[in-house]
């Protein structure tokens, strides 16, 4: 039984073709209210089809290296979740050292010790 809700919220405002110009989302929990935002992947799980469901949008004055930037984060934090979700450590590692070696390949600076 379900004893409190909470809503996250995404606001997209889009140009006259329908490409996202804004991006703002809010979180009760987090106390963030209409943060603005280049870009978002969201993604939920379908346990009846069992398959993933997804939302990937970004505005379009997205800068190149910020998304790269996005996607070598977006590695590492699966790497973090997949390990804490099965235990599975060494597939974990595999997903992080993909993460690093997009990175390299991406061309993004190596700031500190798993910091690109």
């Amino acid at each position: 039984m379900v004893k409190t809700e909470t809503k996250i919220t995404l606001t997209v405002g889009l140009d006259e073709n329908r490409v996202p110009e804004k991006i703002e989302w809010c979180a009760e929990e987090g106390s963030l209210e209409n943060q603005a935002v280049k870009a978002v992947f969201l993604s939920v799980w379908d346990s009846t089809k069992r398959e993933a469901l997804r939302v990937d949008l970004w505005t379009k004055d997205m800068p190149l290296d910020d998304m790269k930037k996005f996607f070598h984060q977006l590695f590492i934090a699966m790497s973090t979740t997949y390990s804490r979700a099965t235990s599975e450590e060494e597939l974990a590692t595999e997903i992080e050292s993909f993460g690093n070696h997009f990175a390299k390949q991406a061309g993004l600076s190596h700031k500190g010790a798993g910091d690109f």
